[in-house]
């Protein structure tokens, strides 16, 4: 599981352990420098308590070649039986930008990298390795229908384009501006759902793969990178939208995303998970070209990362 350290990831991930006690949690995730002990190692030390079996694996997710190592090493792990079977990833760990112009080390536009590229470079490296039945959950959002009923305005709606150009930074208007990164944090979310439909056509019978849409989660770690204005609004002031149809709590959303990766919400492969019930996603999400365009586009992107 990535992105399980903060918000509805380490709900959810309390909520598997509790549910599930016999389950043993790999986490992925960043290492913090200086620091005595790494956040992936206190991160399970934490999830363990009670007597739960947690593991941790460090990765930067922007980095394509530390998330093939970390990939590599759970491979490995498996083979060796020094973990039980794979019953399931979750790609829950996303990032939003203040701009699209921000660039992963190997040379792409950050948002496309850690949102769509790290999940895919997991899923390829051990799609061998699940054991049926298993799932696999990707975080995607409702930012992807680009209307205020779904974003309330505070995130533009995607503007598709060639894969080999969303990849890249500068691929949207006003690339240096906080739109920009919002922009490309919508399409990230509308590609990942794409890519969710071409997992299910082409993972063997049994591993399912399902979009789950937490709705919006005020007061979580995803504005992280905003400025201290949003910062303070997604903290102090936007919460208590919670309280109204129009937000998710933390703990709801967390709850939701365990009842889908445990099987708790009853989900078809390739479905798309709106909070607790399946949906349709928007219109737009449903492109058989551009989904077979972008699965050959990020599998040029990893091949050197995927083997």
């Amino acid at each position: 599981m990535t992105g399980a350290s903060r918000g509805i990831g380490r709900v959810a991930a309390e909520h598997i352990l509790r549910r599930s006690p016999d389950a043993h949690l790999l986490v992925v995730a960043r290492e913090s420098p200086g620091a005595h002990a790494s956040s992936g190692a206190r991160l399970a030390a934490e999830l363990a308590t009670g007597g739960h079996t947690v593991s941790h694996i460090p990765a930067d997710l922007g980095s394509l070649e530390s998330v093939r190592s970390a990939a590599v090493e759970i491979r490995d792990r498996l083979d060796r039986g020094d973990l039980p079977p794979l019953r399931g990833f979750v790609g829950n760990a996303g990032m939003q930008y203040t701009n699209a112009l921000t660039e992963s080390p190997d040379g792409f536009e950050a948002t496309f990298a850690i949102n769509v590229l790290a999940n895919h470079l997991f899923v390829r490296v051990l799609q061998d390795h699940f054991a049926a039945p298993a799932r696999i959950v990707i975080t995607v959002s409702d930012t992807h229908f680009g209307d205020f009923k779904h974003n309330l305005g505070m995130v533009p709606g995607p503007v598709w384009n060639a894969p080999d150009v969303l990849a890249r930074t500068g691929a949207f208007p006003a690339p240096g501006s906080t739109a920009g990164g919002r922009t490309a944090y919508s399409t990230s979310k509308l590609a990942a759902i794409y890519l969710v439909h071409e997992y299910a056509r082409r993972l063997p019978a049994g591993v399912d793969a399902i979009a789950y849409n937490p709705g919006f989660v005020p007061g979580t770690g995803l504005a992280r990178n905003a400025g201290p204005l949003s910062r303070f609004a997604m903290r102090r002031v936007l919460p208590v939208l919670a309280l109204t149809p129009f937000a998710t709590g933390r703990g709801a959303a967390g709850r939701y995303l365990a009842d889908v990766v445990l099987g708790t919400a009853a989900a078809p492969t390739g479905s798309y998970v709106d909070r607790a019930e399946v949906a349709r996603s928007s219109r737009e999400s449903y492109d058989p070209r551009r989904e077979r365009e972008l699965w050959d586009a990020v599998e040029r992107f990893t091949v050197a990362h995927a083997a």
